[in-house]
């Protein structure tokens, strides 16, 4: 979490290449725990379904280099917990 507010916050996921070769194409997924809500995404295209969300590249961040990074910035709503994903996963 980068910051908060009452009913809200802003998170970040980063992407990195820990490879010997480029990587042309990413995607990364989690499972909010609770009710978070997307509302807003940047450097990246994401889908949510209920709990689940998927972010894929956006044309111009689509290849990461070796040992380079691209992170996805977003912001959310929630009522109740806010609590953490508990995995996410990259390909």
């Amino acid at each position: 979490m980068v910051n908060s507010w009452s009913g809200g916050y802003q998170g970040q996921v980063t992407v990195t290449d820990t490879g010997t070769s480029p990587k042309n194409g990413w995607k990364v997924g989690w499972t909010f725990p609770g009710n978070q809500q997307i509302t807003s995404l940047w450097n990246g295209m994401y889908t949510q379904s209920s709990q689940q969300v998927t972010v894929t590249n956006m044309p111009y961040n689509e290849a990461i280099n070796p040992g380079s990074s691209v992170t996805v910035g977003f912001t959310a709503n929630y009522s109740g917990t806010n609590a953490a994903p508990s995995s996410v996963t990259c390909s």
